[in-house]
């Protein structure tokens, strides 16, 4: 009989890197705890790590490439696979151009290793300038924050939250999201030591979500008035002499010429705009001024509305008008283990750069509310084909029946996946990568927002199964097929094929800030990471401004005339017009906003029985007193439906949600011919983001709208 074994990992599903204890029989898997002895997440782990067992046991994970044919899909070898695929691409793009053919980049992206040190090699040999990804539905504008204010993209500071004495939480619910863009295990225990040291927890936002549950004060606001309340809050600040910058104002110039921008947004301004009055107004900047230490943070409710970029600015402008930014208990950077920034670009934002609608890029890559456009549109640079690293943008990007039936009309898809999903049911070939629990991992990404600096390796849990190749090796195969590799790149990548990735990883190490440099006898290193698989605890955050910045000058650039010009769009928005939807008769107009639970991770997990068992819950979420007018009673159908489709769902009424808002969760709608997900098709829902417009988009940044849609909502 086998001996039972136990192996200490890091959970890959969300930002949160628990550390996890997996429980082995031969190649059974016994159990899924969390790991007590990880000094980061002290044991805590949501319901999520199970499904690791699910994905890794999952007959319907794909193994083998896939290519469709008129009878169906069939298994075919990976070489045949790698030759018809850059065989495709070299076609394409001799006949149109580099340009025509485009590469989406999804989210499961930066919760493995081998992908992100690895097809980018990939990009660079396709030479593309049609790049898009998962950020512009996403947290973009944290980006743009980072390269204009600190000079680099990654740049982006996270709340202190085992330190602050006074965090307000803005469009944002971590206990469901373990974290974002705040990567923060046991996070319902760090927001309860907050309360028990004395501390406040404020929660903003159109429901009453389960953090604002357990928090001091929650405040409804209107869905994307949270510009508004935000400039007031700045306002009230200069107004009543509350601005503490400290050390910060040195490094700051023109930080005083906020206060005549925001001179004009009172609390008695605004108030009717966001639904907060002008005394709660007051009273919640009262509060955060007088802290001892305090912390403003927003997230998806406010990144992923019409004034994203501006709000993301206002939240880091708030931050240093407290004094809170680089100081203990506020807002700090990071000091990870791999330092990244270094090895990427620091961000740039270009204007006017897409084909059809003359959308800004940032960093090298394409708003995605404009892939279905530069699909459909005939000219010079039309994408005609595509390859999908991961992703599954028809249920996670704007008017996704729109992008659906774009994707059916390319000249050849592939995709990297290891299921058939609504996005890749479109393919030519599908190249299935190993597993999360077949390959070793190391969060470079996410150790870069983490709430305390750590460092941990794990290695695989399993060997990967004969014929079945990483992330890496696909990423290798198609770059070096698609052009010769320079002897540098030859080279790296001969040792990574002999030595898998701890040889790059080491590197990284070796460069960071506690690795000695290239010296492998000093400082930490992938022996010393391997040696202890519980994880390193490296200390908490702390301050390194202005050492730290970016910019030459070792200022902050605060960009005064890019940021405050969006505010002639806020006043037309909020002032200056009336913002109406058209309803008939026993219709409602409403505002939608999204929402998630902590047992789903985006479209990733719904294939798993034991987190989609249970109660619905892709339902509309919708007050009583808007049930009351439609007529419409608990668990019953309505429509919604938006200037680019409807969709249709059984109500849930609540009074956890406020009036004239509707909230409905993404990841959804799991039923289209074609796709590979017996167990989501009997949960399969429906998808919000066909109610989402592509149209409406954050002007500062490109990023899309998903939160603050207009909808008409009636029974179905």
């Amino acid at each position: 009989m086998s001996e039972e074994k136990k192996h200490f990992r890091t959970c890959t599903l969300c930002e949160a890197m628990c550390g996890i204890t997996i429980t082995t029989i031969g190649s059974e898997i016994k159990s899924i705890a969390g790991d007590k002895d990880d000094p980061f997440s002290r044991g805590h782990i949501c319901p999520k790590a199970v499904a690791l067992k699910d994905l890794h046991e999952d007959p319907e994970r794909i193994k083998k490439p896939m290519e469709r044919t008129a009878d169906g899909w069939k298994e075919v070898s990976w070489n045949y696979a790698f030759d018809r695929v850059v065989k495709n691409i070299k076609e394409v793009q001799g006949k149109h151009g580099n340009a025509a053919f485009g590469a989406y980049l999804g989210n499961p992206n930066v919760h493995n290793l081998g992908a992100l040190l690895f097809n980018r090699a990939f990009l660079g040999a396709l030479k593309s300038s049609s790049v898009y990804s998962a950020t512009s539905v996403d947290q973009l504008p944290h980006h743009i924050v980072g390269t204009k204010l600190f000079g680099h993209q990654l740049k982006v500071p996270v709340p202190d939250i085992d330190r602050t004495d006074h965090f307000i939480i803005i469009g944002a619910n971590p206990l469901a999201s373990n974290g974002s863009i705040m990567s923060v295990p046991d996070v319902k225990n760090r927001l309860q030591a907050i309360r028990k040291r004395g501390g406040k927890v404020v929660v903003i936002d159109p429901r009453k979500s389960e953090t604002a549950n357990l928090a001091d004060e929650h405040f409804f606001i209107k869905p994307k008035s949270d510009v508004l309340l935000l400039l007031a809050i700045a306002n009230l600040m200069f107004k009543n002499n509350w601005v503490t910058p400290g050390k910060l104002k040195d490094i700051t110039p023109d930080l005083d010429k906020i206060a005549d921008y925001v001179k004009d947004y009172t609390p008695e301004k605004v108030a009717e705009h966001t639904g907060i009055s002008a005394a709660n107004i007051e009273a919640i900047t009262k509060d955060f001024a007088d802290a001892k230490t305090g912390v403003i943070y927003g997230r998806m409710g406010v990144s992923t509305q019409s004034f994203g970029a501006l709000c993301q600015y206002l939240l880091t402008v708030l931050n240093i008008l407290k004094g809170s930014l680089d100081a203990p208990g506020g807002m700090l950077f990071t000091k990870p283990a791999v330092n990244i920034l270094g090895q990427v670009s620091k961000g740039r934002l270009v204007p006017n750069k897409t084909r059809v609608r003359g959308l800004p890029s940032f960093g090298g890559e394409l708003p995605v509310s404009s892939l279905a456009e530069e699909i459909t549109t005939p000219g010079k640079g039309q994408i005609k084909a595509m390859v999908l690293w991961a992703g599954n943008p028809v249920l996670s990007t704007p008017n996704g029946e729109q992008l659906d039936k774009a994707f059916a009309q390319l000249d050849y898809l592939v995709s990297v996946d290891f299921y058939i999903n609504e996005s890749n049911r479109h393919a030519n070939i599908i190249l299935p990568p190993v597993g999360p629990l077949e390959r070793e991992h190391y969060d470079v990404i996410f150790h870069n927002l983490a709430v305390r600096n750590t460092s941990k390796y794990s290695k695989a849990l399993f060997e990967k199964p004969k014929g079945t190749k990483h992330d890496w090796e696909i990423a290798i195969s198609l770059a070096e097929r698609l052009q010769k590799p320079t002897f540098m790149q030859k080279r790296l990548n001969n040792i990574t094929k002999k030595r898998g990735l701890k040889f790059m990883l080491g590197i990284l190490l070796r460069m960071g800030p506690y690795g000695g440099k290239m010296n492998p006898f000093k400082g930490l290193t992938i022996k010393q990471l391997r040696k202890q698989p519980h994880g390193i605890d490296l200390g908490p955050l702390a301050s390194c401004l202005p050492e730290g910045l970016f910019h030459k000058d070792k200022k902050i650039h605060l960009e005064l005339d890019f940021y405050f010009g969006d505010l002639d769009r806020v006043n037309k928005t909020f002032f200056d017009t009336t913002d109406t939807i058209t309803a008939s008769e026993n219709e409602l107009q409403l505002y939608l906003i999204g929402r998630r639970y902590v047992r789903s991770n985006n479209s990733w997990l719904h294939n798993s029985a034991r987190l989609v068992k249970g109660k619905n819950k892709c339902t509309a979420m919708i007050h009583p007193d808007d049930s009351k007018l439609l007529g419409i009673t608990d668990n019953q159908t309505v429509k919604v439906k938006s200037r680019v489709g409807e969709i249709e769902l059984p109500a849930e009424i609540s009074d956890e949600i406020m009036p004239g808002v509707i909230s409905i969760p993404h990841g959804y709608g799991h039923n289209k011919k074609g796709t590979q997900w017996s167990v989501a098709e009997q949960h399969a829902g429906v998808s919000v983001n066909d109610l989402t417009d592509e149209m409406d988009l954050d002007e500062l940044s490109g990023n899309a709208v998903l939160n603050g849609v207009k909808v008409v909502v009636k029974a179905a």
